[in-house]
């Protein structure tokens, strides 16, 4: 009885769509890691993921499907390993989390509002909860131990390098003439000034701060208002972004 031929091998296997398609599912990890917390991608690290999933980006040819890899403008921070942006969101967005977790019952009771803009980290303190009306003098019994979760928040190791300003601001009430203050001007700034003091008093580098006071001149929401008026009375703690020095 004639024996059949044994196959040699070498010919198709009808496997090989499985290299691709495990390249697809790793492609596929790597953009939902990046975008999980958006705080930490920037821009451009989108667009250099998006490009390399279209097969635009710079891109070196292996078996099995295509990978990122560093071209000629790597050292002008092309690629996404070098992305000079990449260090200072990561420390914000470390900052963001940490400050969510110090602040969480502040923030469910509207003492603390933590937001994030194109200046940096916003950090804001509702003056109804730190200052009484039309005073600049902190009611430090109340608010000490956020304000030494602040300064902890702000002297860290996440925030070595960063420079912060302290904003003050005020509804569009005007300030009773028989009072210390002659305008909302002097008032939002004493504020700010105040919150600097209790925050180099606790041993935060005054030279990392800046100090501001924009009476009524940035309301976040209407005057018309009670509720709208005691939102806009705030001080913001802001930790800057490097482009926002």
């Amino acid at each position: 009885m004639a024996r059949k031929k044994k196959d040699g091998g070498g010919g198709p296997t009808g496997q090989e769509w499985l290299t691709t398609y495990s390249d697809m599912v790793t492609l596929m990890l790597c953009f939902f890691v990046i975008f999980f917390n958006p705080d930490e991608a920037s821009t451009a690290t989108a667009q250099a993921v998006s490009a390399s999933m279209m097969g635009q980006a710079s891109l070196s040819s292996r078996t099995g499907g295509e990978t990122l890899s560093e071209g000629k403008m790597a050292s002008m921070g092309s690629t996404m390993m070098t992305l000079p942006s990449m260090e200072k969101g990561r420390s914000l967005g470390t900052a963001l989390k940490k400050a969510v977790s110090l602040f969480n019952p502040e923030v469910r009771s509207n003492k603390v509002k933590i937001t994030h803009d194109e200046r940096g980290l916003v950090i804001s303190l509702a003056s109804d909860a730190f200052f009484g009306p039309a005073s600049a003098r902190i009611n430090i019994e109340q608010t000490r131990d956020i304000l030494l979760r602040l300064g902890t928040l702000l002297a860290s190791d996440e925030l070595r390098g960063h420079k912060f300003r302290i904003e003050g601001h005020t509804d569009d009430v005007a300030i009773d003439p028989a009072g210390p203050w002659e305008s909302n001007w002097e008032l939002s700034t004493a504020r700010s000034i105040n919150v600097l003091h209790y925050l180099t008093d606790i041993g935060v580098d005054e030279k990392r701060f800046q100090v501001a006071g924009f009476a009524a001149t940035m309301p976040v929401t209407t005057n018309n208002t009670a509720e709208g008026r005691a939102y806009n009375r705030r001080v913001d703690v802001i930790i800057l972004d490097e482009g926002h020095l």
